[in-house]
């Protein structure tokens, strides 16, 4: 292991001072020709054109923009060059003469600068120009709405979350549910064109939280701190293998101005509360930032039946469980950054980020038994659920900028999480009396250490070369075991029941090199190719575990054109998804005596292949995006269930390389300016879906299993401005029944409204918001079965919420653009908590960049 990483670091090493040395330090990004002009034979002077190419509705940098400049009377092209990750752009030793510039980009109109005439000498700065999206129409206010909704790049979706006024004293999942392409349900599992197999990123960076659990992580994540979500869904090389559905990029504000600034946001409501402080001060070539975060959640209640018939050695078992229940929890988000300007092209950045999470979940559960149709003894059951976490990341980066374009960077990350699920449940016998306590203590360790390089170059105007190697060091501890309280109150190892350990590491060693070729005729061409081998030494309490290494190739190809408007893309690539946490976790969770879940440590990684085909034009006010996937995967990490052999009437969860997962679909999303001032946004998932599989039943025997259907998801958001700082907005979403190996779940539906009240000096603000105000509850009804069972599980989730928020800025601040600062790193490769299956049996729902 240690032998390749240092054969793959050398190598990196050396392919970096290789190239170093063909690119000179210094001066800017300015190749001296376009394909088929004259060359080097380009006449050379002494005169100097910049700018900078932005956005004309946002303001924002139009980064990889041509640049062209004409000879005006004859036509002939003299220089050109690409313009840098901040939209600007260098032509230097010009002659001096007439000239026109043509500045072109995929997604934009292209801009003529005609008249510019330049003596000997003369440095002509153009300032900021403006590109017009293709979406324009003929009233400048509309494009101004419909930029600020959407963007698409070559290999993704950008949604812009800072206009969201009704999700202000929510988390993370209330935007991600208005997010094209996601679907959330109510437990907060996300799924992007249907699999949950995703990598999700804060800020291009990975946690150890997220690799736990998405559902919990995404709780901790302050919404009204989001400020975009990209939706990647055909990474390229750059990008760990990992996330076979795709990568979500949860970017948050970040204040880079001057001065002294701070924040203050507070909410309340009838079922959550919210209190969120953020700061930065930045001086000269230091900046730091300090935030806090902290949610509570409250008055969530639940209430469940199940329906269960099993078969286990010719003995039939009816269960007829009730219960009602209920969750509160506490989440906090705690960060401290960084960032220093070593010299003018380089620059160091560090942080250190604390997240929190302390959620509990009670149920009470009544349950009847039927054996071989004779009623069985009845029992009563109160359980308390612990999910404990706390989690540290801490980053060291640095940045080399030799030109615009052309810079080298090292990344470390350190990250840690400390998760406890315990559970104590009190019995009850028949006359609903405390007959024994029991509980289950499972300890958590899972850290990890990356090591990172990148090199990135343009060759020549319209080509783009990076490449790079890694090394992630990771481990995971699981303790886990049970006891019952003596007489005296005292827990004693429980008899019987399993108790273990599992000691678990993965080091990852990878190198990717990737190429970007963009046309005069628009044509953009990204391709690349990525190699990751995966050494694992497992062990339990039993000895090692038989899990053997492994290598994987990664290609990736994608390509967009923009034709009178309308923009085509087209992509190809190739995931692998590794098992997370929770699917490795071999506790085994009794909460529920008719609901067992366990982990499997033996999980080998699943192998996706993603192909799509996207089409987007503007009609008239309406922007039409249309997407055609096909997804196929082996080796399917899947959620399977079978009766338990000693257990009478319960059913155990685990999760399984079942075999082969196919889906066939399009995504919708239209956004139609009704008004200049008012928004309406539609948006579909459909598609079809086939599962394959074998699943173990009675006595070890397997059966093949296959289960096929169509799967549909849609929503509807408005969003409108009105005079003196009022705002509206509205968003409703529905779920279809989704597929699953042995069964279907069912559909659900959630909406919200919120109006808010800008102060006139725009430091503060008022909103109001409301959620599911008008059902009193909503109900997802789960039916599964096999040979050897049959199960019918209804969850009703009381969610009625209202709150009202409260921001206000303090402090003054000054617009000096900030130094790039250094990367990071991105861990996109553990496949997190999901399934997106309800868990049956009566538990409460809810406890559930680019490298």
């Amino acid at each position: 292991m240690k032998t390749f990483l240092l054969s793959l670091l050398f190598i990196t090493a050396s392919l970096s001072s290789h190239v170093f040395a063909q690119f000179p330090t210094g001066g800017a990004a300015t190749p001296k020709a376009l394909p088929g002009t004259a060359g080097d034979q380009t006449p050379k002077g002494s005169a100097k054109i910049t700018g900078s190419i932005i956005d004309s509705t946002g303001g924002k940098p139009v980064e990889f923009a041509s640049v062209a400049l004409y000879d005006k009377n004859t036509g002939k092209a003299m220089d050109g060059t690409i313009v840098d990750e901040k939209g600007r752009f260098v032509l230097s030793k010009l002659v001096a003469g007439n000239f026109k510039i043509l500045i072109s980009f995929i997604g934009y109109q292209n801009k003529t600068i005609d008249n510019i005439t330049l003596a000997n000498k003369q440095e002509l700065d153009l300032g900021n120009i403006k590109l017009v999206s293709n979406v324009k129409t003929l009233d400048e206010v509309t494009v101004t709405g419909q930029a600020a909704l959407i963007e698409e790049k070559v290999d993704r979706m950008v949604y812009n979350a800072e206009k969201d006024i009704a999700a202000k004293g929510g988390d993370a999942t209330d935007i991600l549910r208005k997010v094209p392409l996601l679907t959330v349900d109510l437990d907060g599992n996300v799924s992007l064109r249907g699999s949950q197999n995703i990598r999700v990123l804060i800020n291009n960076k990975p946690s150890t939280i997220i690799a736990s659990s998405v559902a919990d992580a995404l709780k901790q994540i302050p919404a009204d701190q989001i400020k975009t979500v990209e939706v990647i869904t055909s990474p390229s090389a750059k990008y760990d293998a990992e996330g076979s559905g795709g990568i979500i990029n949860i970017i948050t504000k970040k204040n880079s101005l001057q001065g002294l600034n701070l924040n203050v946001d507070t909410g309340v409501g009838n079922r959550g509360s919210m209190l969120s402080l953020n700061g930065g001060y930045r001086k000269g070539k230091a900046g730091m930032t300090i935030g806090g975060f902290g949610r509570g959640i409250y008055n969530t209640k639940t209430s469940t039946t199940l329906d269960q018939r099993s078969t286990v050695n010719d003995v039939s078992t009816v269960t007829l469980q009730s219960g009602t229940g209920s969750s509160r929890g506490l989440f906090g988000n705690y960060n401290l950054g960084f960032d220093y300007d070593l010299a003018k092209n380089q620059s160091l950045t560090a942080g250190v980020r604390y997240g929190v999470r302390n959620f509990i979940t009670q149920q009470d559960l009544i349950t009847r038994f039927y054996n071989n149709g004779v009623p069985g003894v009845n029992s009563g059951r109160n359980v308390e659920s612990k999910n404990l976490s706390g989690t540290l990341d801490a980053n060291l980066d640095y940045l080399h900028t030799f030109k615009p374009q052309q810079e080298w960077s090292i990344s470390t990350l350190y990250s840690r999480n400390d998760l406890t699920n315990n559970f104590d449940a009190d019995i009850l016998n028949a006359n609903g009396n405390v007959s024994n306590r029991q509980r289950n203590v499972n300890k958590n360790i899972n850290q990890e250490f990356t090591l990172q390089t990148d090199y990135q170059t343009p060759i020549k105007k319209n080509q783009m070369l990076e490449f790079g190697g890694k090394g992630i060091f990771r481990q995971v501890n699981s303790d886990f075991s049970y006891f019952l309280a003596e007489s005296a109150g005292n827990y004693v190892p429980e008899v019987g029941k399993p108790a273990g350990e599992l000691l678990y590491h993965q080091n990852i060693a990878a190198a990717y090199s990737s190429y970007t070729y963009t046309t005069k005729k628009r044509y953009t061409l990204k391709g690349g190719l990525r190699y990751e081998h995966t050494f694992i030494d497992a062990s339990d309490k039993n000895g090692r575990l038989g899990i053997g290494n492994y290598g994987v190739l990664v290609p990736s190809v994608n390509a967009s054109k923009t034709i009178k408007g309308t923009t085509l893309k087209l992509g190809y690539n190739r995931r692998i998804q590794r098992p997370g946490l929770a699917q490795l976790n071999p506790n085994f969770n009794t909460a529920n005596p008719q609901n067992i879940t366990i982990g499997n440590p033996e999980l080998r990684p699943e192998l996706t292949n993603n192909f799509e085909l996207g089409v987007s034009k503007n009609i008239k006010k309406t922007f039409v995006n249309a997407t055609f996937f096909g997804r196929f995967t082996n080796n399917a990490i899947t959620q399977v269930r079978q009766p338990s052999d000693t257990l009478a009437g319960s059913i155990i969860t685990t999760f399984q390389n079942v075999g082969k997962q196919e889906a066939y679909g399009v995504n919708l999303f239209a956004n139609v300016a009704a008004t200049t001032k008012i928004n309406v946004g539609l948006f579909s998932n459909i598609y079809y879906t086939s599962l394959t599989g074998k699943a173990t039943g009675q006595s070890g025997l397997s059966e093949d299993v296959t289960n096929t259907g169509m799967v549909v998801s849609g929503g509807v958001f408005s969003q409108a401005t009105f005079k003196n700082g009022w705002g509206a907005q509205a968003f409703g979403f529905l779920q279809g029944n989704t597929v699953q190996l042995q069964g279907n779940q069912g559909g659900f539906g959630f909406y919200t409204v919120g109006v808010k009240k800008e102060f006139k000096n725009k430091k503060g603000s008022v909103g109001l918001a409301a959620e599911n105000f008008l059902s009193k509850r909503y109900t997802i009804r789960t039916e599964l079965e096999s040979l050897n069972f049959n199960q019918v599980n209804n969850v009703y989730l009381y969610n009625r919420g209202v709150r009202m928020t409260f921001t206000y800025k303090i402090g003054k601040m000054t617009m000096d653009a900030p130094k790039r600062k250094a990367k990071s790193v991105n861990n996109d490769d553990v496949k997190s908590e999901g399934g997106g299956q309800q868990q049956s049996g009566g538990s409460a729902p809810g406890g559930g960049a680019p490298r």
